[in-house]
């Protein structure tokens, strides 16, 4: 897949060793100004760079056992390793958060406005960021725009060299992803809430329907059912499940014979509408506007737990190996383990200064797994897991609502100027 528009070299941060503080002197200190991105002493009689991290016996006995160990590099996100069983287990959740608080220090975390609109006079001396995002592990490979309002889902379906970008603006578009030219555009008369692919098939979930398209073949099909906007869509068990505006889950099954889907299953249980689906541990996993979340089971599609801890609306869902995670509008990202009796509690809160949107997992070019939350100041956080140490962020003039993962390191976000694409790099080698 080839969707280079052009490479973008990310912004690197300023900063090199300071000459007017010696290694050697005792007592050092980082200039509090350099951290926030606005010294303008020359020179400082402080540090203009990070302190390096502790090694050796004084690092094990600060973090305990050393460095947070990784529970499987090749391990996938929702992959098969999270359907070894129903049951987790409570084995390693002492490792999150533990190097979380590492941050990355960075120039002024804010874009130009100056730059946004091509007149900022102070070039690289500019304190703001001449760059859509930060971080020297993905670079942006372009920026295709067409939707006029947010971009709600985007998809790939298998075996296909087009890209669908759905959007409230009532279009789905297609897009080649050879040449990152628009192929045509769909108007389906309502807003697109979400759209996934399973297969050939495309699902697009509007109000009152989703609308399904077999890519291979063209066959069209309308699946009734549905009251209100249709939030959210997965797949799993050989069943398409879509979250609903009035809180219920419907379900259907594809039946070969009449080369249709057949409603298979209503859940209900849920308060307000159901924005948020995940498969994982043969279990399918619910979010909602009520704040709750429910676990359902994927062989008997019965509800077995409904957990709270949430204060607003659970607005993503992600498995990852035997763990949930689970983000929403009050501030936090929540990750649960199963206890020995297969309840989830929570083993790590992640709080951010803002309220969190979406969740997409993937792992970069060491196979290290990444989390990507889209929160509602525009913006993109890239943390490695477990330790939720800051990688990267991603900014935007609008919402980014959509996130997808493609082949070959590729990820896309969707916002309401269009969408992006991104690709994994080398990391770039610290002096």
């Amino acid at each position: 897949m080839d969707l280079d528009g052009g490479n973008r070299r990310v912004f690197n941060r300023l900063g090199g060793s300071s000459a007017a503080v010696p290694d050697s002197s005792k007592n050092q200190k980082v200039c509090y100004h350099w951290r926030a991105g606005k010294c303008s002493r020359f020179p400082c009689p402080f540090l203009h760079r990070e302190l390096p991290h502790p090694s050796g016996p004084a690092a094990a006995t600060a973090n305990g056992s050393g460095a947070p160990k990784r529970f499987a590099d090749d391990s996938g996100f929702s992959g098969p390793a999270l359907r070894r069983g129903p049951n987790f287990n409570n084995n390693h959740n002492n490792s999150w958060g533990r190097m979380g608080a590492n941050k990355v220090v960075r120039k002024t975390e804010k874009v130009c406005n100056y730059w946004v609109q091509g007149n900022c006079n102070y070039g690289d001396k500019c304190r703001f960021l001449h760059s859509w995002s930060l971080g020297e592990c993905f670079t942006l490979l372009n920026h295709l725009d067409g939707h006029q309002k947010v971009v709600t889902g985007i998809a790939l379906p298998a075996g296909m060299d087009k890209l669908y970008t759905g959007s409230k603006d009532e279009t789905v578009r297609a897009w080649d992803t050879n040449t990152g030219q628009c192929m045509g555009v769909i108007n389906l008369g309502g807003e697109v809430g979400c759209m996934i692919s399973e297969g050939p098939w495309l699902f697009v979930g509007i109000p009152n329907v989703v609308k399904a398209w077999n890519t291979q073949t063209n066959q069209e099909l309308s699946l009734s059912g549905p009251v209100g906007q249709v939030y959210t869509m997965v797949v799993g068990n050989d069943l398409l499940f879509a979250g609903t505006q009035d809180g219920t889950i419907l379900a259907w099954k594809f039946n070969a014979v009449t080369n249709n889907f057949e409603p298979a299953a209503s859940l209900k249980g849920h308060t307000l509408a159901v924005v948020s689906l995940v498969v994982g541990a043969n279990r399918l996993y619910s979010g909602s506007m009520d704040h709750s979340i429910k676990a359902w089971s994927l062989e008997t599609l019965q509800c077995l737990q409904t957990l709270t801890e949430h204060t607003n609306v659970v607005m993503s869902l992600l498995c990852w190996e035997q763990f949930l995670l689970s983000c929403s509008l009050d501030q936090t990202i929540k990750v649960w383990v199963a206890t020995e009796s297969g309840n989830l509690e929570v083993t790590y809160t992640h709080k951010e200064e803002h309220g969190l949107l979406n969740l997409r997992g993937m792992p970069d070019l060491e196979s290290k797994p990444v989390l990507m939350c889209s929160c509602n100041d525009n913006s993109v956080r890239l943390y490695d897991l477990p330790s939720f140490s800051e990688k990267g962020k991603i900014f935007a003039k609008q919402e980014i609502r959509a996130i997808e993962v493609g082949p070959g390191g590729l990820f896309f976000t969707g916002d309401g100027t269009g969408f992006r694409v991104w690709k994994w790099s080398e990391a770039v080698p610290k002096p």
